[in-house]
Formats: structure tokens, sequence, C-alpha cells
């Protein structure tokens, strides 16, 4: 897996810009290779965005997703190529003004962003308008790979946090700074989030978004950055915070500001919900769905 992603960041610094325009026949052949599980779930994830496609429909829309996915390696591995004129013509920001009046009060901001398109492009964004901006950031399995990534995010101002023991400090630290915090709000990683409706289904989020905004006072703001046409052209769309008030107990303050995000969160996927990047079982019924298939591959 390691040397695909090398390949793909290798293509991403040597290559012409006209290559780019060839994405379906360089990138996604290697992607599809790597991914080739993940197609049925990414498939029940279009699927519960929109129960309403058919099965061609599907299939096109899941070869669409995995095409967005290419490109956000390609441009994410090419950021630290560009300068601030390329970064800043190829981001439009649609609400900038909710983060802008929340660091105004100066306990920090929260961007809660699902899989979404390249958003890596809004933090890069968000650095050159003079932003301190922290990301936490799963802790991959590959050693190496994760080190190419921690280098990567670095390399163009981001201040990563990985998700560990200690992140929880360090967001909070940062939040103290009046800083901004990134976290994906999508995927419940740790196993010990929060239960929610998600597009209709019943699955856990990570608490951490709705913990520290509660916890700290900062503003919860949902954001999605979308591929916009020719490449590296982006739209973000910053929402309204999310209210944080306490009313209840923490607990049950934390499941309401959760299930509010997510709501949230579903609005922003379903403008693009091929540009959605949740390729991993991600409902209860998918990991039922994939311990029947890992098992009929094993009989078969």
């Amino acid at each position: 897996m390691i040397f695909g992603y090398r390949l793909i960041s290798w293509l991403a610094r040597v290559a012409p810009s006209f290559v780019f325009r060839a994405i379906d026949s360089l990138v996604v052949p290697v992607l599809c290779s790597l991914m080739r599980r993940q197609r049925k779930i990414v498939g029940l994830n279009m699927r519960r965005v929109n129960p309403s496609l058919s099965d061609r429909e599907i299939k096109r829309i899941v070869r669409r997703a995995y095409e967005s996915y290419a490109r956000y390696y390609i441009e994410t591995f090419r950021l630290p190529l560009l300068g601030k004129a390329a970064i800043d013509s190829g981001v439009e920001v649609l609400g900038f003004e909710h983060i802008q009046n929340a660091l105004a009060k100066g306990k920090g901001v929260i961007l809660a962003l699902p899989h979404l398109g390249g958003w890596e492009w809004s933090g890069r964004w968000l650095i050159h308008q003079g932003h301190e901006l922290h990301a936490v950031v799963e802790r991959l399995k590959n050693d190496e790979l994760f080190a190419m990534f921690m280098h990567l995010r670095k390399s163009y101002g981001v201040s990563v946090i990985p998700l560990d023991d200690n992140a929880g400090v360090a967001v909070q630290e940062a939040l103290a700074k009046n800083q901004i915090v990134a976290l994906l709000c999508d995927r419940d990683l740790q196993g010990n989030g929060v239960e929610v409706d998600f597009f209709g289904e019943s699955t856990t989020v990570p608490a951490g978004p709705a913990f520290f905004a509660l916890r700290t006072g900062a503003a919860l703001v949902p954001i999605g950055t979308y591929f916009a046409k020719g490449f590296d052209q982006h739209q973000t769309l910053v929402m309204p915070p999310i209210n944080v008030s306490r009313e209840e107990s923490l607990r049950d303050d934390i499941k309401r500001v959760a299930q509010e995000l997510t709501k949230s969160i579903e609005v922003l996927i379903r403008r693009a919900p091929d540009q959605w990047h949740l390729f991993q079982p991600n409902w209860p019924s998918d990991k039922a769905e994939k311990l029947s298939s890992d098992m009929h591959q094993t009989i078969g």
C-alpha cells in the first residue's frame, strides 16, 4: 500500500499540469486496486445519502467517488509546491465570517468536518489568513505512511495532533489560546463515540467535537470543502456555529450537540455525495456486511 501512495505522491510532484486532466487513467486504477474491497461500502454510503438511486446510478457515483479520492491525494501532495497566490486563487470561501465572529469571542474555534472534498486546502488557506491551525489526525497502522502524512501537513504549516491519549490536552491548550482546531467528525475511529441518527440509521460519531465545545466554550463550526471545476479549484462552505449552551447533564448535552452537528454534516455531504471519502464501515450494518463478505471470500 505504501508503494501506491508514494507513486501518487511522485506523480503529483513531477507531472505537468495537463497530465492531471487524465486522472481517470493515471490514479483511479491505483486506488481501485488498493481499495477494491471497499467498493461495496461506498455504494452503501451513497444509497444512504440518496435512497432513490438506481443500481446503475450507484455504480456511476461510486466511480466518481474514487475519482474524487484520487483528486484529493494528487492535490494534497501538490500543496507544499504551491505558493500563497495559487492557494488564495484556488479557494472560494463562503461564510468565513462565522469563523471570524467566533474568534472575536476569544475561546477558540473547532472546525468540524467530514471526509469531504479537498479539506486540506481550506486548512492552508486559513493559515495564509494568519491563523494557527491544529489538526487532530488518525494514527495509521502503517508507521511509514503515518510519518509521510505528518511531514506533508507540517510542511505547509499545520500543527498536527496525533489521535492518542495526549490529544485531549493538546486540543484544550490550543483552544485556550483562541486558536483553530480541525476535527474530522463522521467516523468514530476509537469506537467510544456517541450514538446519533446519521442518514436515517443509528451509529456512533466522535464525541470529541461536542465535548470540547461544551467543556471550553469554543465555537463548534461545521465546514465542508468541495472540488470545483478545474484542477486546484475549490469552494469552502462554513456553516453557522452549533448551539453549545449547557442545558442538561454533560452526557445529555454531548448527545444533543453531536446530533445537531451530524445534521449539519448531512447537509454538507448531500451537496456533493460523490466527494464523500468514507471508504470504511461506519454503521453497525456495514460491519455485519463486511463480515459476511469476508466469510464468503474465505469459503469461496
